[in-house]
């Protein structure tokens, strides 16, 4: 089997090239590798190159390429079967997901391609907007023969209200409950602007914990120590690791003094059907559906975006503050990059919701477009059908694309997730389509 050319978030050896979409755990598997990185050449934006050594001490920095988004670099690979050299181009696009979190988009040899990573273009938002205007600069014109997509809420049902309307909602909460202790629960990376908004409109400081402390200065905010704080005599408010946030935590807090728990993630609002003990506690669901998943298997979604519902019990509470793209944002984004093929970065244990079954309209590639299970093999492969572009060569060539699955927990436990992708060269060559 032919050795990957390039791998996205997915970090072990065989490939010539290793790129790092943001540094949220389920992305950087492989990177504490014993020893330290030393693979290959990675790629990543310059915030997340300033916050590596904190989060990996033992990476060697000369391996680090930080590439601003906008920014564009050209990288010249060696085929292993054939020896011929193959010339990619690769540009950063921002994802507006966490800090630092990029796009790539692939030109050259290979034909164009684009990984989405966790990524979420809220409509109407200046941000996005400009980020959009970047990524249709880049192509070109060129057609993207195929798209990785984040497709963590690939669900007509599943449409969330812009962040900053959801950040006012939490507020409004907190300050229904004047005499109670706050925790809310976050990741490490991430949704700093949320804590913010929620100091500014509160006048008050936020308690977190010192590693995620050091995140936050590493990443530029609050310099003067005016807003985060580790002392918990200085505020009521906390941000927790989510995990932490469980039924048993709150009750156990609210032995010592009133306190609510707030989520702030779309993921609360879906479990796994036939399992009751994902749902909610003592509350029937405000909107169910069924849909198939990658096994034929059905799972449950229950969401109400016009009330955020409590979770658990009275104590807590969830609101769909989502960093990823919903339903309406994905559909909009494929209406942009009208790829020839689709394919979805996100798989569950159960569940692996197909963009093209939604988007299949969208795209110019009228194959099913479902990866092919190899079989005796721990990888999916793919030929999608190639249009000629101006980043394509005229000698089309086969890509054969490696992911892995992704596990999903339950809200009261650390999320744990497996993605990625890697670009493997064959010798079989394809025609143009």
């Amino acid at each position: 089997m032919e050795e990957g050319l390039v791998s996205v978030d997915r970090f072990c050896a065989g490939s010539q090239a290793y790129f790092l979409t943001h540094l949220h755990q389920d992305h950087t598997r492989g990177l504490a590798s014993a020893g330290g990185w030393r693979h290959g050449p990675l790629y990543c934006s310059p915030i997340t190159a300033r916050l590596l050594p904190s989060r990996f001490p033992g990476i060697d920095a000369s391996h680090l390429r930080p590439l601003a988004p906008g920014a564009s670099a050209s990288l010249s690979l060696s085929s292993l079967t054939s020896g011929r050299p193959l010339s990619l181009r690769v540009t950063a696009i921002p994802a507006l997901h966490c800090p630092g979190s990029l796009m790539y988009l692939f030109r050259g040899d290979l034909g164009c391609m684009l990984y989405t990573g966790d990524f979420r273009w809220e409509l109407g938002c200046d941000r996005a907007r400009r980020a959009k205007q970047a990524l249709l600069d880049a192509l070109g014109g060129d057609t993207v023969d195929l798209l990785y997509l984040d497709n963590t809420y690939c669900h007509p049902s599943l449409n969330f209200p812009p962040r900053p309307v959801v950040a006012e909602q939490i507020v409004n909460i907190i300050r229904a409950h004047p005499d109670h202790e706050v925790i809310i629960g976050v990741d490490t990376l991430g949704k700093e602007d949320l804590l913010l908004h929620i100091s500014r409109a509160l006048q008050t400081k936020i308690w977190v914990w010192p590693q995620r402390l050091l995140t936050i200065h590493l990443l530029g905010i609050d310099e003067n120590h005016e807003i985060f704080t580790t002392q918990t005599s200085l505020t009521r408010i906390r941000a927790v690791p989510r995990y932490s946030v469980t039924i048993e935590s709150l009750e156990a807090l609210n032995t010592v003094c009133p306190t609510i728990g707030i989520i702030p993630s779309g993921i609360p609002w879906l479990w796994k059907s036939g399992e009751g003990k994902g749902k909610p506690k003592g509350r029937s669901p405000a909107k169910s559906v069924r849909c198939k998943g990658r096994d034929e298997g059905l799972i449950e979604m229950d969401f109400d975006p016009l009330s955020p519902p409590k979770l658990f019990d009275k104590d807590s509470y969830t609101l769909p503050y989502s960093e990823h793209a919903c339903f309406s944002e994905l559909e909009d984004f494929m209406q942009t990059v009208r790829p020839s093929t689709v394919i979805g970065i996100v798989s569950t244990s159960f569940c692996y919701v197909n963009p093209r079954h939604h988007f299949r309209h969208l795209c110019s590639d009228n194959d099913d477009g479902t990866p092919t299970k190899n079989k005796g093999r721990d990888t999916d492969n793919l030929t999608p059908k190639r249009k000629q572009n101006g980043s394509a060569t005229p000698e089309e060539r086969k890509v054969r694309i490696s992911s892995s699955s992704l596990y999903r927990s339950k809200v009261k436990r650390k999320r744990k997730e497996g993605c990625g992708a890697r670009i493997d060269d064959t010798e079989e060559l394809i025609g143009i389509a």
